[in-house]
């Protein structure tokens, strides 16, 4: 018997796995929670076991759901492949496309790659810059797209997934347990800077900066040289950190939203970069 696995169902998974939530994918793919949970029946069900556990609130992989995203990743690709090579117009042009320093190294890379290979005809200017000075470029007309890192969506903003802030530190650091606490924060127009810093005032934890550039390069060598600990989405966090979970002096810090704004007008090529840009972000 013939069985084929819906592209949706294996979206869901994956939204799932990203978000460690039901209802957190369920607002990422604009679906309901339901039609989440009957996705991952539909999976599991063709599986012929458990792919998630409930831990809290929150959805854990099994070893079997473990095994199957590298596979469920690979399936979305090919898809998303198939789709430009199926629909793919002779667009020539440029497309400016802006993304701050936070998340630029674990998103813009993926997106990047994938849609030159689609439409080798377009060039894409990457602009490196806070999310705020990006939103000022947005309105002045000098970008035609953005991803942004927020706590909320602005006007003609599209939140594409939602991500925690959280204290990533040196592996086997110690950095988190001096006092004053050691902090690399970004420049003034950062956004995570006072959502860190009001969190640690709210908890009567002295700080000193070590590091203050919107520039991930030093941010990240003094966290890795156990200087200074530093607040980054949990999905940008390199490997070689540590998410740092364990210290109950470190205070909690809250979702950040991952937001896509366009230009009023869009040329062709940059609507198909938008697009692009949904699908990847999305999809994790």
């Amino acid at each position: 018997m013939l069985r084929n696995i819906d592209v949706a169902v294996a979206r869901a998974f994956l939204a799932v796995v990203e978000t460690g939530s039901v209802t957190l994918a369920a607002r990422q793919l604009h679906l309901t929670q339901g039609a989440i949970s009957q996705q991952i029946g539909r999976l599991e069900a063709l599986a012929a076991s458990r792919l998630f556990v409930r831990a809290g609130r929150g959805m854990t992989l099994t070893p079997e759901g473990r095994r199957a995203v590298p596979l469920a990743r690979q399936f979305l690709a090919a898809n998303e492949a198939l789709l430009a090579a199926l629909r793919q117009p002779a667009f020539q042009g440029e497309v400016r496309f802006g993304a701050p320093y936070d998340i630029i190294g674990s998103y813009a890379p993926h997106i990047l790659r994938r849609f030159s290979s689609a439409f080798p005809g377009i060039r894409v200017s990457l602009i490196c810059k806070d999310t705020i000075v990006l939103l000022e470029d947005m309105r002045a007309g000098r970008i035609d797209l953005a991803l942004t890192t927020e706590l909320g969506v602005g006007k003609g903003g599209e939140t594409l997934r939602s991500d925690r802030l959280v204290w990533a530190g040196a592996r086997n650091g110690d950095a988190h347990t001096r006092d004053p606490l050691p902090v690399s924060l970004g420049a003034d127009t950062c956004v995570f800077r006072p959502v860190a810093i009001a969190a640690l005032k709210k908890a009567r934890r002295e700080w000193e900066a070590v590091c203050e550039v919107s520039n991930m390069e030093p941010v990240r060598a003094t966290i890795e040289a156990d200087l200074a600990v530093a607040p980054l989405l949990s999905h940008s966090t390199p490997e070689s950190l540590d998410i740092i979970d364990g210290d109950p002096r470190l205070p909690k810090l809250p979702l950040f939203c991952v937001n896509l704004y366009q230009a009023e007008r869009l040329s062709p090529a940059a609507q198909e970069f938008a697009a692009h840009v949904r699908r990847s972000v999305a999809a994790g």
